[in-house]
C-alpha cells in the first residue's frame, strides 16, 4: 500500500507535512511518500502563463505521484482563513492537467495550527471542494495546539484522545483502500 503524504505548506518546518507523514505512518505496512511542497515551486499561475508556458513539469510530477498512491493524507495549513500561497498555486497549476487532482483517490484530510482552531477553517473549504477535485475523503480532524499536543522528540501526538481519533481516521482509509483493492482485483479477474 503506497500513500502519499502531503503537507499543504512550503514552510521547511512545516507542522503540516509532519503531521501529514505521522499520519500516514500509522499505517501498517505502509510505503509513505512524504512530498515537500518546495519541490514543487513554479511561477504564479494564470491562464496567460500557462497559455505561454505550458503545464510546468513540477505540475506534471505532483499529478504523477498521486496517481502512483494508493491513498492520500492531506494536511492543510491555513494563511488568513484559507490554503497557503504555494498549494493553491500547485493546486491550480495541477488543475489544468486534469480538474480531479485526486483522481478520485481516497484520502483523510487533517489541518493543524499553533492555535486552538487548528485551522479549522481551511479544512472545513478543503472538505467542501473535495468532491470538485477528485478527493473521496474518508474522514476528516483538525488538531488545535499543535505545540501542545504533538510531541515532536517522539514523532507522535501526545494528547490521547486526538491520537485516537486520528488512529480511527487512519484506520478507515485502510480499509478503504484494501476494499478498493479487492473490487479492482475483481474487476480485473473479469
Amino acid at each position: 500500500m503506497k500513500i502519499l503524504a502531503i503537507g499543504a505548506s512550503n514552510n521547511r518546518h512545516s507542522i503540516n507535512r509532519l503531521l501529514a507523514s505521522h499520519a500516514a505512518s500509522l499505517l501498517p505496512a505502509a510505503s509513505v511518500q512524504t512530498l515537500d511542497l518546495n519541490d514543487f515551486e513554479m511561477p504564479l499561475y494564470s491562464d496567460e502563463r500557462a497559455e505561454q508556458l505550458g503545464i510546468p513539469v513540477q505540475a506534471r510530477c505532483f499529478f504523477q505521484s498521486i496517481g502512483e498512491a494508493d491513498a492520500l493524507v492531506l494536511s492543510f495549513a491555513e494563511h488568513n482563513g484559507s490554503y497557503t500561497a504555494a498549494y493553491k498555486n500547485l493546486f491550480d497549476w495541477t488543475s489544468r492537467i486534469n480538474k480531479a487532482v485526486f483522481q478520485d483517490k481516497p484520502a483523510v484530510y487533517l489541518s493543524t495550527s499553533p492555535g486552538p482552531s487548528g485551522a479549522a477553517s481551511v479544512l472545513a473549504g478543503a472538505l467542501d471542494s473535495a468532491g470538485y477535485s477528485g478527493a473521496r475523503v474518508i474522514a476528516s480532524l483538525s488538531v488545535p495546539s499543535f505545540d501542545k499536543n504533538f510531541d515532536e522528540n517522539k514523532g507522535q501526538l501526545s494528547n490521547s484522545s486526538i491520537r485516537q481519533n486520528l488512529l480511527s481516521a487512519m484506520q478507515l482509509l485502510h480499509r478503504e483502500v484494501v476494499r478498493s483493492g479487492l473490487h479492482r482485483a475483481q474487476l480485473r479477474a473479469l
